[in-house]
């Protein structure tokens, strides 16, 4: 009688830091994965220390990310960075000195240079390392996939995104900080998601024009980013980043030759998380049953009735995760490579550098050889 298939025992996951990455994102979509299993979390903050023991029984709980890897720790298989921006590339690169798979939140680093330089450091040794980009998991973002390989658009000309928010108030903390070192500022904060997007589905960029501004009183850094992608196949990208939007725009609105689809309104999942709802086999995940859908349509606009709703494809933010398990088994390719978070890096870089001196910034074809 042939025996059953083992099931291979989960893989221990160290998180470093419990902030809003840590225990919004990271902590419950790593404890939802069957592949995986939150064995352990740094955070100097004993509150925070408190709310993870209380979310997560069980879970170890260490001052520092080097206590995950220090000689005598419990073996871990994977370190997911969720800490402050400008600690990701010391602690991933500690952690893959350390012979350790890593996940960093993104922005991975502060430039596509140090982002080259981790994956260099990955490959060499032969390391998983991959970026948390979890809207390539957005329903919205799905959906619009799902349109352009049934070719329901025709050839896409332009894409707007925005990712936009009205708090006329800066809250406060590194995420707004103007301090060059913190990585702060929303270029670098929703500036990270737009672009990829826009990069997975169009491809590498090769000019760059931005817009950057502080508007709110007593705001440090950028609260208010325009950015015009021309992508090496022709189509332009032209993507929001705002938390001074008194009315909202489209999420997204793509032109095609034959169609448009326009979209409205934010994914649901960071809502539900932050809600404390978790992903569970057994219920609805990823999508609101009140939102409306988008729709495809040409010549009239889709506000006064124009176009075809389109069902949207569930948000799967915990694909992302079950891709990490695989590839660590084997059984899969990196969900996000170091690769492509240079890439997105430097178009980042160039939009930075062109709101500064306000020129178009070139940047090299995929045919040169260069870029990540």
């Amino acid at each position: 009688m042939t025996a059953a298939p083992r099931t291979p025992a989960p893989l221990r996951v160290g998180l470093v830091g419990y902030g809003l990455s840590g225990s919004v994102f990271h902590a419950p979509l790593i404890a939802a994965c069957d592949g995986l299993v939150l064995a352990a979390v740094t955070t100097g903050n004993p509150e925070r220390a408190a709310e993870a023991r209380a979310a997560h029984p069980g879970v170890r709980v260490l001052p520092r990310p080097e206590d995950l890897w220090a000689a005598g720790a419990e073996p871990l298989d994977l370190i997911v960075v969720a800490s402050p921006n400008k600690t990701h590339v010391p602690i991933a690169t500690a952690a893959l000195e350390a012979g350790l798979p890593v996940v960093v939140d993104k922005p991975l680093a502060a430039t596509a240079a140090e982002a080259r330089g981790l994956a260099d450091l990955a490959e060499r040794r032969g390391l998983l390392l991959s970026a948390f980009q979890n809207r390539r998991w957005d329903s919205d973002f799905l959906t619009l996939r799902r349109l352009l390989d049934a070719d329901r658009l025709g050839e896409v000309q332009r894409f707007e995104s925005r990712f936009e928010r009205w708090r006329p108030r800066p809250k406060g903390g590194w995420r707004e900080s103007g301090a060059p070192e913190e990585i702060g500022g929303l270029l670098y904060d929703l500036g990270s998601h737009v672009v990829d997007q826009a990069l997975v589905l169009f491809g590498p960029a090769v000019s760059v024009y931005a817009e950057s501004d502080v508007r709110r009183p007593g705001a440090e850094a950028d609260d208010d980013t325009f950015l015009a992608v021309t992508h090496a196949n022709g189509v332009r990208s032209h993507l929001y980043v705002s938390a001074t939007a008194a009315q909202l725009g489209p999420r997204f609105r793509v032109l095609g030759q034959r169609a448009g689809f326009v979209t409205y309104g934010l994914d649901p999942q960071e809502a539900a998380l932050r809600a404390g709802l978790r992903p569970d086999p057994g219920t609805a995940w990823g999508v609101d049953p009140g939102a409306p859908w988008g729709r495809v349509g040409a010549g009239e606009s889709p506000l006064t009735g124009g176009g075809t709703p389109v069902e949207p494809v569930p948000g799967d933010y915990p694909a992302f995760y079950a891709a990490v398990a695989a590839a660590l088994r084997g059984d899969g390719p990196n969900p996000v490579t170091a690769r492509e978070a240079a890439a997105a890096l430097e178009v980042l870089e160039a939009a930075k550098r062109s709101a500064r001196e306000g020129v178009t910034v070139r940047l090299p074809r995929p045919s040169d050889g260069a870029g990540g």
